[in-house]
């Protein structure tokens, strides 16, 4: 697929529901899933498992979807691990793709994303293995584009100071109270990197509950949640979305058809920060 979606599905932590949810986000719309080979919080043979199931019922076909997956460090993974930990950086992300691609059940991923630094601090030489060996497993035509998740933006400046190629994504938990992670995505910006955006809802409970809000919702006649996630999508995110339920998946895809007004996006932006 050549096009990347304006609506991503997130498949953490519905462990055995997965493969149901997955399939019933697939026959809701979405068109975009992402995963991550990390066991601890995914089950991405669970998701393998439902896109065999859409395809067999005819609901997709691979051209139609834009599937995501991630490299997790060992201290991001439990015991089930997705390549020998004993192994050199480059070898594990070797590895954990031709997992990945076996759980998934194709020859190629959209997206492989970083998950996470190796520190906290700033963007280390592990960082700069794994990351080049990611663009190896590109080159070679197991993903199509590369990103990086749960960075900061001295991690995104360290990194664009080494010469590397920049990723195409970045993937943030985004917290409204943090300008909705405005340093982050005014480099994304800059240099024509998406910015994808987690936790839209559970990290900003209060903005759902503000009074701004309200009176936005009843003037569209639409959920607070619909109202972020078009408020995400007018200010050039990529939202992600990992609801259970089918009508908030019904409702989070027709976020795309409200329409927002400048004030009001500002509003969001600025007031409820």
């Amino acid at each position: 697929m050549s096009r990347v979606p304006d609506f991503l599905y997130g498949t953490a932590w519905k462990e055995d529901r997965t493969p149901a949810l997955t399939e019933l986000a697939l026959r809701t719309g979405f068109r975009g899933i992402d995963t991550a080979n990390q066991r601890r919080h995914y089950y991405e043979a669970g998701v393998g498992q439902a896109l065999a199931a859409a395809y067999r019922d005819g609901v997709v076909t691979r051209d139609d979807l834009f599937l995501q997956t991630k490299f997790t460090y060992r201290d991001g993974q439990d015991h089930r691990l997705p390549y020998d930990p004993a192994a050199d950086l480059s070898t594990q992300v070797v590895q954990s793709m031709a997992s990945s691609l076996e759980h998934l059940g194709t020859d190629h991923v959209d997206s492989y994303v970083l998950h996470g630094p190796a520190s906290g601090y700033g963007w280390t030489d592990d960082d700069a293995e794994a990351w080049a060996a990611m663009a190896r497993e590109r080159d070679a035509g197991r993903t199509r584009l590369l990103g990086v998740s749960n960075v900061s933006l001295r991690h995104l400046e360290q990194l664009a100071a080494t010469g590397a190629e920049m990723p195409a994504f970045v993937q943030n938990r985004c917290f409204a109270r943090r300008g909705w992670d405005r340093a982050v995505r005014a480099f994304c910006t800059e240099r024509g990197i998406v910015y994808q955006g987690f936790s839209l809802l559970t990290a900003n409970v209060e903005v759902l509950h503000h009074p701004q809000m309200a009176r936005i919702s009843a003037r569209l006649k639409a959920a607070p949640t619909q109202i972020v996630f078009r408020f995400a999508l007018a200010v050039g995110m990529l939202p992600l979305t990992g609801t259970s339920d089918v009508l908030h998946m019904t409702q989070d895809l027709a976020s795309r058809d409200l329409a927002l007004t400048a004030d009001e996006v500002r509003t969001i932006e600025s007031v409820l920060a």
